[in-house]
């Protein structure tokens, strides 16, 4: 039809370029728009002011290497998301002039040219991508779970597949259904509309207008709002309104809301028949994070000089992480049971010990009073000769000797962290079993005495 009009207006318009045929149809086509919405109650498409087109909705089976996935269709509008959870050491860093954050959650939103059916060069990211993607992410940070309760960061992408109109929107549906999918313990689920408004070509002196629910994209392109509004079944949690007349009276935007409501419960419930609450367990592809809470006097103990403590424990364990906050609080990364063992060693380090506590110790230094013996990564105590055993040990080598493994108990920890030990406590036939000759093995002599008075 369009090609007929320009072909129409070089016949007569020899002299107009195509830029003016283009503006000339544009025109045309708004005014048809508003008319027939105004006068004859009509949308392009047909439906009524306050239809949905068909919804459609999936959580996961998408991939199974994804953590969460999800498809959400409104009438020729297709969207495909992925969601990847993280550690918390992949949260992205966001630096101004006066502060430094870090976001947790990440909202990624694709409009690749072929969803509208065009040809173009896929790239960077532009400013309509860039906006789409904050609105969606506004939508859904308010049912996010707290860091305590969930330390994982999260990132969805959004892939526009194809778009008739309110892809933003799309993606906040959309993206319901793969934090879900994921596990994501979020509070309810989000789901987002846009409407539009057909205000009279004379409004000034008719006051005639219509609200469009679900508009698509001439409705878009040629309304006069176009109203993004995304919440729960109890609340708003994101908006977004463009406008091109000078401004929209407050009982249109009243109406605007509540028609709005309508629709958004209509779509809540076709997500929760597809999924009604958080999947139970996270993907078993996703990390396992291990919270564990140390003194903050230990974070240096952990970390070492110039982090090779922490980078030593990260080469041996083969964990993803190790993230440790001011307070003390330690997020371990990883899979294939890391995790679990960076958690032994940390817990091990930062330990500490208690009077009555008993361990399988190895003698590491032997000392003429006595032996000393490693009982954790990071800890020593000392094992007095008169500990050894019950009866009198004249050599502690007698006994004991480096790299014998020995039982111990802890018998005090004095207020510099320092750790005594006794054998003969925690066994008092160790030392019998291990050197039946030492018990009333007779002295080795003494050195002679020098008198040191003065004469």
């Amino acid at each position: 039809l369009k090609d007929e009009w320009i072909e129409t207006v070089k016949e007569n318009l020899p002299e107009a370029n195509k830029n003016i045929a283009d503006r000339y149809f544009e025109d045309e086509v708004n005014d048809l728009l508003h008319e027939e919405a105004i006068r004859n109650n009509r949308r392009p498409d047909g439906r009524g002011f306050d239809d949905l087109r068909p919804l459609f909705a999936k959580a996961g089976g998408i991939s199974p290497i994804l953590h969460g996935t999800g498809i959400f269709y409104r009438g020729a509008t297709h969207i495909l998301y992925a969601l990847t959870l993280g550690g918390p050491g992949d949260a992205q860093l966001v630096e101004g002039m006066e502060y430094q954050t870090k976001k947790r959650f990440m909202h990624h939103y694709n409009f690749p040219p072929f969803s509208t059916g065009e040809t173009g060069r896929l790239g960077g990211m532009n400013r309509r991508a860039i906006g789409h993607g904050a609105l969606a992410e506004k939508a859904l940070i308010p049912v996010l779970p707290t860091k305590e309760s969930f330390p994982y960061t999260i990132r969805i992408v959004s892939e526009a597949f194809s778009s008739n109109g309110s892809t933003s929107m799309g993606s906040v549906c959309g993206s319901t259904l793969s934090l879900m999918d994921a596990g994501v313990p979020i509070s309810a689920p989000v789901a987002g509309i846009a409407s539009g408004l057909m205000m009279s070509l004379d409004y000034a002196r008719d006051k005639k207008y219509k609200v469009l629910t679900d508009i698509q994209g001439p409705e878009d392109h040629h309304g006069d709002m176009d109203f993004k509004v995304a919440g729960t079944r109890k609340g708003i949690t994101a908006v977004q309104m463009d406008v091109k007349v000078d401004g929209i009276p407050l009982h249109i935007l009243a109406e605007a809301f509540v028609k709005a409501k309508s629709a958004r419960e209509r779509i809540l419930d076709v997500i929760e028949n597809e999924i009604a609450l958080p999947r139970a367990n996270i993907s078993p592809n996703a990390p396992k994070i291990i919270a564990i809470k140390i003194k903050p006097d230990q974070i240096g103990l952990v970390i070492g000089t110039g982090g090779k403590t922490i980078n030593e424990i990260r080469d041996t364990t083969g964990v993803d992480g190790i993230d440790i906050e001011d307070d003390g609080t330690v997020f371990i990364t990883g899979k294939n049971g890391s995790a679990e063992k960076a958690q032994a060693i940390i817990e091990g380090m930062t330990k500490e010990y208690k009077v009555g506590e008993k361990f399988e110790g190895e003698v590491v230094r032997i000392a003429d009073f006595g032996a000393f013996v490693r009982i954790g990564p990071n800890a020593e105590g000392l094992v007095h000769v008169s500990e050894i055993a019950p009866f009198r040990v004249e050599n502690v080598g007698d006994v004991l000797s480096e790299g014998d493994m020995v039982p111990v108990v802890v018998i005090n920890v004095d207020e510099t962290g320092r750790i005594k030990l006794s054998i003969k406590q925690a066994d008092a036939d160790f030392a019998k079993k291990k050197a039946p000759d030492a018990e009333g093995k007779p002295r080795s002599p003494r050195p002679p005495r020098f008198d040191h008075r003065r004469r």
